[in-house]
Formats: structure tokens, sequence, C-alpha cells
């Protein structure tokens, strides 16, 4: 796998590494979001011991680590012996590493837990007696976020107190993951990002040089393509009852946003709905959006509830509806709904990149502190922005259209921004355009008579009075 960025996590390790004394790391993240490759790029031209846990029973798995750990102390001993628990693992280690550095790497953490329930308790006692007063730099890396949290993160957890630091390692940015395909133009790579996020493993499933109708041929609606079931298999390893939460997404991906919408359509009591929406935002798969003006979020009662990963999006919008076809391989009628509808996600994936584009041009409009949307019973805005001390405030539009933006659509923005009652009557307002296809000659004359941003597909094209 190619390796893409991270450099802000490499430094958090490396900074920790340099600090020669124990330290106990806990990386966790979703499936494929590349927490392997990170290790593997941390651990490299370093001493260190990697171990990739599975599900087999711990005394495979400990014959398995006998082995790794022989060969690299090249103990002959060691691999006639063989460890008995983890214990004598972690006594094995402190008496080897003694006064030297030695990063000691388990990937895949929760699956030993899950062979043996007792594993993280053993983990703490073997930490507080042989390896906290080492050299030794552990790695408890694992895709389940949710075990993660619950062995090693949360007060009640077993290793609570012992970490010295962590990652939650998340999808890469819409400018990280262009990395992957530099030769691609924004709205060709606009497109590739609306399917696979910024999910380093799907990004390397497809092939730059395929068109991205033929890497959804080849790639994800074949029934033994990799990415095909990779949202089933993703629910199966983190959730109990993942039919009930298929229900929920699928309720998110046909419009359902709101509480009570999604308590209609699923049938689920709200207590019980509310219980599985939380673990859904815990494992960053949907997220409850609220208005960016609003003062106390957290108190709310205006949360819409969306899918947060692109992936998920796309396959409940042309995998999971059409399982049928797909299994015996009738793909004409995939495609002529995909090729129908796929710019409506292209369209909401802009919005979202939009405000990332946000965070490079601060110098250049204002320094505002938080990016959103705003929302109020049928008028929204698609992003807005906001600078608390300064009480500045801008309001912007994200289209993805074949025609150049007129100033009605600028029109319409003032009327809607003079509905926010944010700082009204106190504040400096500014307001900027995105468009997919450009503006008409009007709107760029406008825009420089009022000083209004425009930006086509990513490009910064007017500030101020330019």
């Amino acid at each position: 796998m190619r390796f893409i960025n991270r450099d802000s996590e490499l430094r958090a390790l490396e900074s920790k590494f340099s600090e020669k004394r124990a330290h106990l790391f806990i990386l966790y993240g979703k499936r494929r979001v590349g927490k392997t490759e990170l290790i593997k790029q941390f651990i490299k031209n370093k001493p260190a011991i990697y171990f990739l846990a599975d599900r087999r029973s711990f005394r495979e798995q400990l014959r398995e680590l006998t082995g790794v750990m022989a060969r690299y102390f090249n103990d002959a001993s060691l691999e006639q012996k063989g460890f008995r628990d983890w214990i004598e693992v972690f006594r094995y280690l402190a008496e080897k590493a003694k006064g030297e550095r030695l990063i000691f790497a388990v990937d895949e953490y929760p699956y030993l837990v899950e062979t043996d329930e007792a594993t993280s308790s053993l983990f703490q006692k073997g930490w507080d007696e042989y390896l906290k007063e080492s050299q030794i730099f552990l790695i408890l890396s694992g895709s389940s976020i949710s075990m993660m949290e619950s062995e090693a993160l949360l007060y009640k957890a077993p290793l609570y107190g012992r970490r010295s630091g962590q990652i939650l390692l998340k999808p890469l940015s819409f400018k990280e993951s262009w990395q992957f395909f530099p030769d691609r133009d924004f709205e060709t790579f606009l497109g590739i990002f609306t399917v696979t996020g910024g999910m380093p493993a799907y990004l390397q499933e497809f092939s730059p040089e395929a068109t991205l109708e033929d890497n959804l041929r080849l790639k994800i609606f074949p029934k033994d393509a990799f990415l095909h079931n990779e949202i089933e298999f993703t629910l199966k390893e983190e959730l109990r009852e993942p039919k009930n939460y298929l229900s929920i997404l699928k309720a998110m991906a046909g419009g359902r946003r709101k509480f009570g919408e999604i308590t209609n359509e699923t049938g689920l009591a709200k207590n019980i709905l509310m219980k599985y929406l939380t673990t859904l935002e815990r494992l960053q798969l949907i997220e409850k959006e609220i208005p960016v003006t609003e003062k106390t979020p957290e108190k709310s009662r205006k949360g819409l509830y969306q899918i947060s990963d692109p992936f998920f999006k796309f396959w409940f919008q042309y995998i999971f509806p059409y399982k049928s076809d797909l299994e015996i391989e009738r793909y004409d009628e995939v495609m002529r709904k995909w090729r129908e509808s796929f710019h409506l996600l292209m369209a909401s994936t802009y919005e979202r990149v939009c405000q990332e584009l946000m965070g490079s041009w601060r110098e250049a409009i204002f320094p505002f502190e938080r990016v959103g949307r705003w929302w109020e019973r049928e008028n929204e805005i698609d992003l807005v922005a906001l600078a608390q001390e300064r009480k500045e405030i801008l309001f912007g539009e994200c289209k993805w259209s074949e025609k150049p933006l007129g100033t009605n659509i600028f029109a319409a923005l003032k009327k809607k921004a003079g509905l926010v009652q944010w700082e009204r009557g106190r504040r400096k307002n500014h307001f900027i355009l995105f468009s997919r296809s450009g503006f008409t000659e009007d709107m760029i004359q406008l825009a420089r008579k009022e000083g209004v941003f425009l930006v086509e597909k990513n490009r910064l094209l007017t500030a101020g009075a330019l």
C-alpha cells in the first residue's frame, strides 16, 4: 500500500519514542483507515517486534508470538520452551530489553480480548510489574473502536491510566486523498472521493488509469469484489444487532435526518433508537449536525443526523437496494440509476469539501473559528463561518451545477443571511460563492463591487475588491 501523509501522527509517535522511558500507546480507528501502515512506517529502521492478532485460541497465538520473538532475539531455547501465558511474555521482554529501546506492537488487539476476556487484566498486570520501568514502547492497535475504548480508554477499562498517548486515526482529508490520484483533475477526483472518502484501503483499490464507471464495475459491483460486502462486514465486526443498524442507516440514506423521521421509518422505540444512534456516532459512521450559529450545541433541538462515511452513503444508494441484481451480475439497472443520480451525491460531497477548502483561506478571508451549515425551518445556508470576538460572519453557497452561477443565487443568499440571528445588527457580513461551472459576467462584476469571494471548483478567483 502506498503511504500518504499521516505526518502529524508520525510526529506524535516519534516524540514519545524519543523519550527514553516506557510508553503504552493506543492506536485505534475504523477498519481500512491505515493503522497497520502507520505502525509499519513508524517502526521502520527501529528495534521492533510486530505481532498481528487474530481469532485463533490464545495458545495458538502465543505459539506464533514465541516464533516471532525467538527469531528476533535469536533465542533457540525460547522456540523450544514457548510462552505459557502473557505474563511470561512481559517478563521475557523486560529482561531482554533491559536498558534498551524496543517497540512491541500488537495489531488488532481486540481479537486477543475476544479470545480471552482476561487479556486486558493480564496486560495491566504485565505492564505494572514488568514493563513500566523498562524501555519498552508498547503499541496496542485495533479496529473495534468500542472495544478499544472499553478495554483501554474509558474510566473502568482495565488499562485505564496506563496509556501515555493515543491516536484515533481518522480518514484522510480530500486534499490528502488526492495524492493517490495526482494526475486527475479536481472534478474527476471529486467523483472518486464521493465513493471512497478518505479511506486509504478504498482509494488503493481504485485503478488510476480506469474511469470511475469502470472502477465501479470492477471493484465494487461484483459480488466477490473486496468492497462489495465491506459495509456488512464492518457492521458485523462492531455490532451485535447489525440488522437494526442497517435499517437506521438505510433510513438516513433515504433522507430521514430528524430523530422523529428515523423513529417512524425504523419502528424502533425512542430510547432504543437513541442508544443505537449514540453507538453509530461513537463508531464515526454517522454524525449529528447542529447549526453552526447555535450558542449551546449540546442543548440544541435542531440536530439532524447524517451518514458521515462517504462509502456508506454510496453503498446504501447503489449496492444495498440492488443486491439481487448484482448477485446475478445484472449491472445495467444499477448503472442507469448511478448515471441518473450520482451528481446529487457529488453535490453533497462538494459541500463538505468546500468547508475543508475554507481552512486554507483564513488569511485571504478572515480568521474564522468555526465553519458549518445553518438552517431554520425551510431555509438553509450551505456554509457559514464565524469569528466570535471579531463579530464577523461569512455566508456561502456551494453549487455543483453545469450552469454558471448568477446574481440570483447571490440575492437569495443575502436574503437568507438576513434571517440569521447571530449577532444581528452588530456583525460584519461576508459572502462567498462556490461553483462547479464558473460565474456569469454580471456576478463577477457584482463580486468586484461588493467584495464577494468567488470560488470555481477549488480555486479562489476573487477576494475583496479584486
